[in-house]
Formats: C-alpha cells, sequence, structure tokens
C-alpha cells in the first residue's frame, strides 16, 4: 500500500484508513456558504504547508488562521490572485519540498483558463506532487457560477471530498462525502460534521 499522509485532522484520516496517499491530487469541493476553510486551516497543521490564494489577500488568510481556534501550522501564504494567477501559481509550485501540503484557495480561478493550458497545469502539479511526495488540495466552489473545467479537475484528482451543506429552518447539517479514492477505498456512506470553531464529528441523531 502507498504510503499515507495524515490529513491533520484526525477524525477524518480514521474513516480514511490513515490518510491520503503520498502524491495524490485532492479536489474539495464545497459550498461558497459552508465553513469549508476549516478543512483547509486544519491541513495545514500536518506538515510544512504552501498556501495559494486567488480571491482573499494573502494577510487575510493569514488573520484568519492566527484566529483559528482550532490545531493549524504556520504555513506560507501567497497571494496568486490578480494578473495570470495560473502562471503565478506554477512558479511557486515548483518550489514545493519533500511530503509538503499545497492547498490553491480556490481553484475556480485557475478553471476558468483554457482547457488545454489548464490540462496542462494539472498534469504538472501531478508530476510536482508524485516526485515531491506530498499532497495538492484543490478547493473548488460549488455556487451558481461553477467553470467549465471543474469536471476535469474532478477527473484529474486522486480523491474527491465533496462538502455539502444543507440549511433548514432549525440548523445548517454538513455532510463529507468521498465518491472518489484513489489508493483506497471511497467511503460507502457520509460523514455527518459539525463545523464551527474545528471540524469535528455531528453526533447528533438525524430525525425522520
Amino acid at each position: 500500500m502507498a504510503k499515507r499522509l495524515s490529513t491533520g485532522i484526525s477524525i477524518l484520516d480514521r474513516e480514511i484508513e490513515g490518510g491520503v496517499p503520498a502524491g495524490s491530487m485532492v479536489l474539495l469541493s464545497a459550498e461558497p456558504a459552508s465553513q469549508s476553510e476549516l478543512f483547509l486551516y486544519e491541513l495545514t497543521a500536518a506538515r510544512p504547508s504552501l498556501y495559494l490564494t486567488t480571491v482573499r489577500s494573502d494577510q487575510s488568510v493569514e488573520d484568519a488562521i492566527a484566529a483559528a481556534n482550532t490545531r493549524t501550522g504556520s504555513p506560507t501564504v501567497r497571494d496568486v490572485g490578480g494578473d495570470a494567477p495560473l502562471d503565478r501559481a506554477n512558479r511557486l509550485i515548483g518550489t514545493l519540498p519533500e511530503e509538503a501540503t499545497l492547498i490553491v484557495d480556490v481553484v475556480d480561478a485557475l478553471e476558468r483558463y483554457d482547457r488545454s493550458r489548464y490540462r496542462r497545469f494539472l498534469n504538472e502539479l501531478q508530476t510536482v506532487m508524485v516526485n515531491t511526495g506530498g499532497i495538492a488540495i484543490l478547493h473548488g466552489l460549488k455556487g451558481q457560477n461553477i467553470p467549465a473545467n471543474r469536471d476535469l479537475t474532478a477527473h484529474v484528482a486522486d480523491v474527491v471530498f465533496d462538502l455539502r451543506t444543507k440549511i433548514t429552518n432549525a440548523e445548517v447539517e454538513n455532510r463529507l462525502v468521498v465518491p472518489k479514492f484513489r489508493g483506497g477505498k471511497a467511503l460507502s456512506e457520509p460523514i455527518k460534521l459539525r463545523l464551527a470553531e474545528s471540524v469535528n464529528i455531528d453526533t447528533s441523531r438525524d430525525i425522520a
């Protein structure tokens, strides 16, 4: 079995047999109004991390991580938004050390490039991750303006974490579905999560 790397989120590691295979690319798909950034912050705790932000400023991300009331690391944060985000991301990815975590938040800006160019980016990223034995997390939003290349991201990704958020009159319900897991097994059932100050299992019972 390929070497597993901890995600930094213990409850998730338990469900996926210890972590994600080294060299994997992961798509974390989530609603814009979910607190999926908690996943990203906790993912930085396991090992040295490079956090590429395409929407928020690097200072905004650093402040949010510092203020998070959960276990985080001290990632290197770089703003690659603005002009030529794909080129800037490519240059920084080439500097990744061994067994590092790469986070792209959000990948939507890169997915809006020409399909052939974005495909080349994904292939180059895959090569870097295999060579360094790290993990790449591509955070994609499921809003009303999903980029046309999202299907390409999901196809190339080794693992897909699909965070589904349902808002009712009484509560906000989050379930994590793992429909794809190369090098392991996809989860047969979703994990009910509580996203507040940290990522935790929601032990409340479902009411039919």
